[in-house]
């Protein structure tokens, strides 16, 4: 995939989908707070010092709920959003720190973090600004720190309904991941235990 679009259209983009989770935050919390992301956590967890209370970015953190989890492990979680409905719910429910900023113009800052859980979140970053969010995230982390994402799989771009995607094979995210400065240390396929044709989430553990 090489979608060229204009700033105006990246504009458009961001204001779109952002605008769809705030119109329909509570109804999406309902829907996603009791969803089973342990697999995801444990994947980050796992690549990380198990002894030392971690500094951890909650990449599209919506509603807070994962941002509670890391809190509950003993952790220093911080979230992320684009969505002000949803940074507002996050901080109430999870009482952690929460940035709203949108993906496409991110200020997170230099070595700040252990680790960076982008959960079903990059997903919504046009193709041609993958490049430049990974470089973000490389940027934002500690050394050997780590940054686990998980996306739809496919090799389709564009719109469904009000919200934005970019589907994506691994082989295309391996290179995206090794340019920007990160080395793959495992993936798998969600959900788990199921035949692959039924399984449409891709995950990746990354190293910077």
């Amino acid at each position: 995939m090489n979608f060229k679009q204009s700033q105006e259209m990246l504009d458009e983009i961001e204001r779109v989908t952002i605008g769809h989770y705030d119109a329909s935050a509570q109804g999406f919390w309902l829907g996603t707070r009791d969803h089973d992301v342990s697999q995801n956590i444990d994947a980050l967890l796992a690549a990380l010092p198990v002894e030392d209370a971690l500094d951890i970015l909650d990449f599209g953190c919506g509603p807070g709920r994962d941002l509670q989890t890391f809190k509950q492990r003993g952790h220093r979680p911080v979230g992320l959003d684009g969505s002000a409905e949803f940074c507002e719910m996050a901080r109430q429910y999870s009482g952690c720190p929460v940035l709203h900023q949108q993906f496409l113009s991110l200020d997170i800052g230099e070595n700040c973090f252990d680790g960076i859980f982008a959960n079903a979140s990059l997903f919504h970053v046009p193709s041609q600004q993958w490049p430049q969010v990974l470089t973000d995230c490389h940027t934002a982390l500690r050394k050997d720190g780590v940054l686990f994402m998980s996306v739809p799989r496919g090799e389709a771009e564009g719109w469904q309904g009000d919200r934005y995607g970019t589907y994506q094979e691994l082989e295309p995210i391996q290179e995206l991941l090794q340019q920007a400065g990160f080395s793959v240390l495992d993936h798998y396929y969600r959900p788990p235990g199921q035949p692959r044709q039924q399984q449409p989430w891709l995950a990746i553990v990354s190293r910077r």
